[in-house]
């Protein structure tokens, strides 16, 4: 990598590794606030569902913003909108208070990706190895976060443990007003456009439809709608895998998890530990090996062929969940292959749009993408909070192969239109 490469890969990083600690903090927080207010998974799923639909509602004007104003300030303004947000939910009351502070993290996180990946595709010249490192610092937080949060539940409340973890955002803020690097150094590419020119503005609704109909392709259509599904698995996997994991570990466990902590047992929030959260943060951080691998496959292979392999092993994933969870080494091993795929397949996937879309609306192709992984994806934590109030455990996992297996066979479809 050259300097600006390096430049763009660690801004990158960094902003990502936060959007991702506070994404998956909150699933584990879910643990604790379904014990402390009187509400269903279903109601408390769609409550988070309103933050992670945000999230992924705004990365569209997000990404048409993108390609009006730049990556940086974008990102340095996410930074520290989501600090802000995350101690508004420790000082805010009640559900309702967890829904409006979610809600901020969402709007002000919702601009990362389409400022983030249209920052490396339009600004690295090499795209793979970039897109890795990226997705490597992503694994750090979704790993990181609820290891970090599953800490402080032990020390501290969760209302003071929230506050605390906004700090790294305010410093990644500061520090981001500093970095320098060319947001356009690699346009001049493989993407056939002159590094000087600059993107055409969406200044009205008449351009942003103009703009729309010349992306959305047959090729850029399948690519939103691939997506989509795969967002409904991702945020349905994840919100209430804690949860899962819980009652999955509760009858394996030939020890008493409380005497792990019987030296620090008094102390308030001792009630709080709970294996299950590290179980949790441990696959998720075996997602750090997949997002190198999935990197790696975007420069030796085509794209939607790797992501189709993904896909596929997140279906049986899916169905052999429930039936793996039967015994402690089963559990672990699909929990691990769950990490492995869930976040290898994300190189892949944004390599895909990258593909797939024009470099002169890149910042809008990922917003409408975005959308629908983190917008509409955001039911699936609705979906699959009704599925554990209404079905069983089993529902839920045939219910997320569905749905990846409906992204699987689009994928295929691009393959074979690409042939």
């Amino acid at each position: 990598m050259n300097a600006n490469d390096r430049a763009i890969t660690g801004f990158t990083m960094a902003g990502h590794a936060m959007v991702h600690t506070y994404e998956l903090a909150v699933p584990i927080l879910l643990t604790v606030w379904l014990v402390e207010f009187s509400v269903t998974s279903a109601t408390l799923g769609s409550v988070v569902a309103v933050g992670y639909g945000l999230f992924g509602v705004g990365a569209l004007p997000g990404g048409i913003l993108v390609d009006r104003f730049g990556s940086r300030r974008l990102i340095v303004a996410c930074l520290f909108g989501m600090g802000a947000a995350f101690v508004l939910l420790g000082l805010l009351p009640g559900v309702a208070g967890i829904a409006v502070a979610l809600a901020v993290w969402g709007l002000a996180a919702s601009v990362y990706h389409p400022a983030g990946l249209t920052l490396i595709s339009k600004g690295a010249d090499q795209r793979g190895a970039a897109f890795a490192y990226h997705g490597m610092a992503a694994n750090v937080g979704i790993a990181g976060g609820p290891f970090l949060t599953a800490l402080l539940l032990v020390v501290v409340e969760w209302q003071l443990a929230v506050v605390l973890l906004a700090v790294p955002a305010f410093v990644a803020g500061v520090v981001g007003l500093t970095v320098e690097f060319d947001e356009t150094a690699a346009v001049d590419g493989d993407d056939g456009d002159d590094g000087d020119t600059k993107s055409p503005d969406v200044d009205s609704l008449g351009e942003f439809i103009t703009a729309s109909r010349g992306l959305f392709t047959a090729g850029f259509l399948t690519v939103f709608i691939l997506v989509l599904f795969n967002g409904l698995y991702y945020r349905g996997m994840l919100t209430f895998l804690p949860g899962l994991l819980s009652d999955f570990l509760d009858p394996l466990l030939a020890v008493d998890p409380a005497a792990i902590i019987d030296p620090i047992a008094d102390t308030p929030a001792a009630s709080e530990f709970d294996l299950s959260r590290y179980l949790f943060a441990g696959l998720l951080a075996v997602g750090v090996a997949g997002q190198y691998v999935g990197g790696r496959l975007t420069d030796a292979i085509e794209p939607e062929r790797g992501l189709a392999g993904m896909l596929t092993l997140l279906v049986v994933i899916a169905l052999l969940f429930v039936p793996a969870s039967g015994s402690l080494p089963t559990l672990l091993a699909v929990s691990a292959a769950l990490g492995f795929a869930l976040f290898g397949l994300q190189p892949l996937s944004q390599a895909t749009i990258a593909k797939y879309s024009p470099p002169d609306y890149r910042g809008l192709s990922f917003g409408y993408t975005y959308l629908a992984i983190f917008g509409i994806g955001a039911l699936g934590a609705s979906l699959a909070g009704a599925a554990l109030t209404y079905g069983t455990q089993t529902t839920v996992f045939l219910m997320l192969a569905a749905f990846e297996a409906t992204a699987l066979t689009l994928a295929v479809w691009l393959i074979v239109r690409e042939e």
